[in-house]
């Protein structure tokens, strides 16, 4: 692996994230933000100049224009690390990155401009001190709200609202007018969005604050204290599963599908395997988190393994899809009701 520039590869997760000399320049992100800075100022915006930095996840401290990129994108066996103990990772490619960056920068145009004070912006969005509650039950599919980041992110608060139209409108090459055509609500606020821009874009931001929020130089955790925090939430999914593994997998010993001698593998496996890419999904279409999904996965694997739970080798597809439609109906209802059974 070729190191990139002040990167410290010794001793990962027992140092703290400090001491692993990341940053921006000389990795992959460098041009990457270099591009999207020529996005914006194609799209427009040419007096808003944001500055960009290393934290433990992506966001816009409030009344700043400084995005914050989680930093293990800043090197490659930081992501792969970040997939294998999150599980899911936000920008995992190009393409995901920029969709991250054009979601934040909305933020940054809304904070610069203090567009939040306008009365036009309150009537389409709402206040911005509406409570900002990371437990939201989104209405999948709404018209009302345009679809850029998953799990209908838009629905989450005003400030995400604005956000989410903001990254549509800027996307290249995206028909937004077509596109919404049928979708009102929507459409005023992306039309609202072109307009805002068209006036505001040659204008010097009203707030150049570039304060930064933990900041990489300042993160004293190590990584393994860095992801065993992430992961401290208590567990919330207690229900036995008994009866929904059962329609999916086998009892060792106890072959029902009769049309098939294939060898038989543990269930568990196919929960392993699946588990990045079904957390994914269901967040995508539910917005039920992928660590919540990746609890509930995990504890229907330990659960299989209890149960001695195996499945045909050769019908590994159909056994996939009923587990994630299975993950799905689960974060649903706990979506819509707060609990995963009744």
């Amino acid at each position: 692996m070729t190191a990139t520039a002040g990167f410290q590869e010794t001793n990962l997760e027992t140092v703290p994230i400090r001491q692993l000399g990341l940053t921006i320049g000389g990795t992959p992100l460098e041009p990457l933000l270099a591009e999207f800075e020529q996005e914006l100022v194609n799209s427009g915006i040419r007096r808003l100049k944001p500055r960009f930095y290393l934290s433990s996840e992506w966001g816009v401290p409030f009344g700043t224009i400084a995005v914050a990129i989680p930093f293990y994108l800043a090197h490659p066996q930081l992501t792969s690390l970040h997939a294998q103990r999150s599980g899911f990772v936000e920008g995992l490619s190009r393409w995901d990155i920029l969709r991250y960056l054009r979601h934040e920068l909305g933020h940054v145009v809304n904070y610069g401009y203090r567009l939040y004070e306008q009365d036009e912006w309150l009537h389409l969005f709402g206040r911005m001190d509406e409570p900002y509650q990371e437990e939201y039950r989104p209405e999948p599919f709404s018209r009302r709200y345009v679809q850029h980041l998953p799990g209908w992110y838009a629905q989450k608060h005003p400030d995400e609202d604005w956000a989410e139209t903001f990254a549509v409108w800027l996307t290249p090459g995206r028909d937004w007018r077509s596109e919404y055509v049928d979708w009102p609500v929507a459409l005023a606020k992306l039309e609202y969005c072109d307009r805002t821009i068209a006036r505001r874009g040659d204008v010097e931001p009203l707030v150049t604050t570039a304060e930064l929020d933990e900041d990489v130089s300042q993160m004293d955790l190590t990584l393994a204290e860095f992801y065993t925090e992430q992961n401290t939430e208590p567990e919330e999914f207690r229900h036995h599963l008994d009866a929904a593994l059962r329609t999916i997998f086998e009892d060792y010993g106890r072959p029902e599908d009769r049309s098939t001698a294939a060898e038989r593998v543990p269930a568990s496996s196919i929960l392993r395997e699946t588990e990045s890419q079904v957390m994914a999904e269901v967040y995508r279409w539910t917005g039920h988190f992928p660590e919540r999904t990746q609890r509930l996965l995990r504890q229907m694997r330990r659960r299989a393994d209890a149960l001695k739970q195996v499945y045909p080798a050769d019908r590994r597809e159909q056994v996939a899809i009923a587990l994630t439609a299975l993950a799905t109906a689960l974060a649903m209802t706990r979506m819509q009701r707060g609990e995963y059974l009744p």
